[in-house]
């Protein structure tokens, strides 16, 4: 038992290190920035909330299992940011990294790497609702901070619609009120129109 737990100490303990990630996105109206771990937390609450407020009949424990691993990958590759040009290959990185924590001989957890691959590929109705959820909540803080993130990084109007259009399919009234919030968000001058 000592063995276990030793081995299951080191396994917790690397996973800690998706707390000195940092994002780019301003918690408190602007505070400071949030780190990855603080991000999951708040994903995985999110959609246990969602899930309870929509309609359907969401496996949650799978959903929140989901949030929960969604950002793992992060640890060695760390945050890309929505509007970078590399985030179509950051996944790449990220997915050795979880396949490396799998991996871990203290790890107790066998279907960690498949449950990371269905946040990131998958299309289950839990996928699409962490999509759509984890798309959110940055826009939620953006809006609380009067746009920081968007301010600091110069970014424009389209480009919040474009990353935020898949939205439109998947919860049709959750895009109207994003949209709306956009064009308040463009009047306050906290994103540049265009």
């Amino acid at each position: 038992m000592a063995d276990s737990l030793s081995q299951i100490s080191d396994f917790l303990t690397s996973l800690d290190g998706l707390k000195s990630v940092n994002r780019r996105t301003y918690i408190n109206g602007g505070e400071r920035v949030e780190n990855s771990a603080e991000h999951s937390w708040h994903l995985a609450m999110a959609c246990w909330a969602f899930s309870e407020l929509l309609s359907d009949d969401f496996d949650v424990l799978k959903l929140i299992k989901l949030a929960l691993v969604h950002d793992l990958g992060e640890i060695d590759a760390g945050d890309t940011f929505l509007y970078s040009t590399n985030r179509s290959s950051a996944h790449v990185d990220e997915r050795k990294c979880v396949e490396r924590i799998a991996s871990h001989p203290g790890n107790p957890i066998p279907n960690l790497t498949q449950l990371w691959e269905e946040q990131e590929t998958g299309t289950s109705k839990e996928a699409k609702l962490l999509k759509v959820i984890d798309r959110l909540l940055p826009f939620l803080h953006n809006m609380m901070s009067e746009g920081r993130a968007w301010r600091d990084n110069g970014i424009h109007k389209n480009q919040v619609l474009k990353m935020h259009q898949f939205i439109e399919q998947e919860q049709p009234e959750i895009h109207e009120w994003v949209v709306s919030k956009v064009e308040y968000a463009v009047e306050q001058g906290w994103l540049k129109a265009s």
